[in-house]
């Protein structure tokens, strides 16, 4: 892929995986489990397919070179090994970004190696093409990309937040809206939600669940309207003496018709936000009910 950026500004993107999520379609959730700086662990969450895959990946950046190794040490089937690397090259004005893969199956079947070569392809240029896109706009990026969050203290058990947050298919007539259509959990953990695709959200979200954290993430897969992405995370943290704070945080990039339209923006992020305050609201009241009752 070439594109209208400096080499360093695509290295940049592509080294720092936790950015991931929102500008790369594939990608759901990325969580660095260790860095010294030139070496790295991810655990990485991504769209494969008509599935949700997930691996351990370990990845060394190479500023110098702009490249980017890496290799998966804990492959989702029916993958067995899969290498990898990224180089961005000084072009003229502008950027070569190559993306390689290298990989195995397990027992080298023909249908697993030909499914695993199509997806690898397909979420390949579907990074490469963002990051193009990214690249055309990285001297606007800072107008594209809004984050924003809202937090409650209350004193409620942690655990009755979670469940009501965790819960999503048995959310009251009340959040029609914002309730998912149906909830999909083939791997526990991992939820699949189609959405009333009317919204600024879109048709379609991926959540992921920490309990003993108090975290849930979610990408929302199929956006509309103003929102090229969506991302965000709800995290529940006791606080020293009693109580917790309940957060729930939004990332959003914007298409370009939503970055000259301020008023198609603002109401965009609004709609997202009011969404987040009224599951809040829900998430303490139910957490409160339940405390009263028992």
């Amino acid at each position: 892929m070439t594109a209208p950026a400096p080499s360093g500004v695509l290295y940049g993107l592509i080294a720092d995986a936790t950015v991931w999520p929102l500008f790369f379609p594939p990608s759901v959730h990325v969580e660095q489990l260790d860095f010294d700086g030139t070496r790295e662990r991810l655990r990485m969450w991504a769209v494969a397919g008509d599935r949700i895959s997930s691996w351990v990946s370990h990845r060394r950046l190479d500023v110098g070179q702009r490249q980017v190794e890496f290799r998966q040490e804990r492959p989702s089937a029916p993958v067995e090994t899969m290498t990898g690397l990224w180089t961005v090259e000084p072009l003229g004005d502008g950027s070569r970004v190559t993306l390689e893969h290298a990989f195995t199956v397990v027992g080298d079947a023909p249908a697993d190696a030909a499914w695993t070569e199509r997806v690898t392809r397909a979420n390949s240029r579907a990074q490469l093409q963002r990051l193009a896109w990214l690249a055309e706009r990285w001297t606007r990026l800072d107008d594209l990309v809004m984050s924003f969050e809202d937090t409650v203290r209350v004193n409620v058990p942690a655990e009755l937040v979670f469940d009501f947050l965790y819960r999503a298919g048995d959310w009251p007539d009340d959040l029609a809206g914002t309730r998912p259509l149906t909830v999909q959990e083939d791997t526990p953990g991992i939820q699949v939600l189609a959405l009333d695709g009317r919204s600024a959200t879109g048709g379609e979200a991926v959540r992921i669940s920490f309990p003993a954290a108090g975290r849930l993430v979610h990408k929302h897969t199929r956006t509309s309207g103003p929102l090229a992405a969506y991302t965000g995370e709800w995290t529940i943290e006791p606080q020293p003496g009693a109580g917790l704070d309940v957060t729930v945080r939004h990332d959003v990039l914007l298409n370009d018709d939503a970055a000259l339209d301020q008023d198609a923006a603002r109401r965009a992020c609004d709609e997202v936000g009011r969404a987040g305050r009224r599951l809040l609201e829900h998430a303490v009241r139910h957490a409160s009910d339940a405390v009263r009752v028992l």
